[in-house]
């Protein structure tokens, strides 16, 4: 397989990133862009480790190909800078072992851009499919309630 050239907006500064089409997102943000932030979890799009921001949207990056994002707006919790969220993630001491954090981070964040003042059964729903394997959960819903206030 040859590699092609992709352009992406990332963390709001061009770049371009040139490998496979079909080599995952995180692979280009991690090993050519240096974007530690974003985790490999399971690979397979189930543990939210990995989610970033596309268009606005949470995805897994694990799982999308290069292809997919071609010319697209790409946040990572690098890309986030102070806010409200991480602030309470840290006052609520939500990071047991951290490595889940950037994925629940970017998913609260596309909830409240979407939702800025979600209930509680809300924010379950939207972290469900962030996986904390310390049983930070619960200090990560408070986190977000307490940002959207």
């Amino acid at each position: 397989m040859s590699d092609e050239r992709f352009r992406l907006l990332v963390n709001g500064a061009e770049v371009t990133v040139e490998c496979d089409r079909d080599t995952p997102l995180l692979f280009a943000l991690r090993n050519q862009l240096g974007l530690k932030g974003t985790r490999f979890g399971c690979g397979q799009g189930l543990c939210g480790a990995c989610n970033v921001l596309v268009d606005g949207r949470v995805i897994h990056s694990c799982d999308t190909p290069l292809w997919s994002v071609d010319g697209k707006e790409v946040v990572t919790v690098e890309g986030l800078g102070d806010t409200p969220l991480q602030r309470a993630m840290i006052d609520e001491q939500a990071a047991q072992c951290g490595y889940c954090v950037s994925g629940v981070v970017m998913t609260a964040t596309a909830l409240l851009a979407e939702n800025s003042t979600p209930d509680e059964t809300e924010v379950r729903a939207a972290l469900d499919d962030n996986l904390c394997r310390c049983g930070a959960h619960n200090r990560m819903v408070r986190a977000v309630l307490k940002a959207s206030r």
